[in-house]
């Protein structure tokens, strides 16, 4: 069961990380050009809402079945075992907050300016901070 969840969430994240890159370029394209907020832009952010946070759910449960888990917190002096277990977890969840916070924001911005500017940045750090925190190493 381990290696399936572990192989689904590295899977996964490709499609979450490919919906998070459209959604944020869709944004600022919709902001530069002062486009009008759409259907088709609300459904773009909530793909890419919905990706992440099913990545996260599958994350948690990767988390606590690995033998890579919570099971290597006395041995942060190494670098590989530290990212694993506390920097990617830690910074994928404020990530993904980020990016539940733009989602709530643009649901409260009045212009479309407004809609796609909160998709923009919140989106944009929380990818910025998920590539960020990637463990390329076990990923290739």
């Amino acid at each position: 069961m381990y290696h399936f969840i572990q192989k689904f969430h590295s899977g996964w994240a490709y499609l979450a990380l490919l919906l998070l890159v459209v959604a944020v370029v869709n944004s600022f394209i919709g902001m530069s050009s002062k486009k009008e907020f759409t259907a088709k832009d609300r459904k773009i952010a909530l793909f890419g809402l919905i990706a992440t946070h099913i990545q996260l759910l599958v994350g948690l449960i990767l988390y606590f079945v690995s033998p890579l888990g919570s099971a290597v917190f006395g041995q942060m002096k190494d670098a590989a075992l530290r990212l694993t277990s506390l920097e990617h977890p830690l910074t994928n969840i404020i990530a993904i907050v980020l990016i539940t916070v733009g989602w709530s924001k643009h649901k409260k911005a009045s212009t479309s300016t407004g809609k796609f500017r909160s998709i923009a940045v919140f989106y944009g750090l929380g990818l910025l901070l998920i590539l960020s925190r990637i463990p390329w190493k076990l990923w290739f």
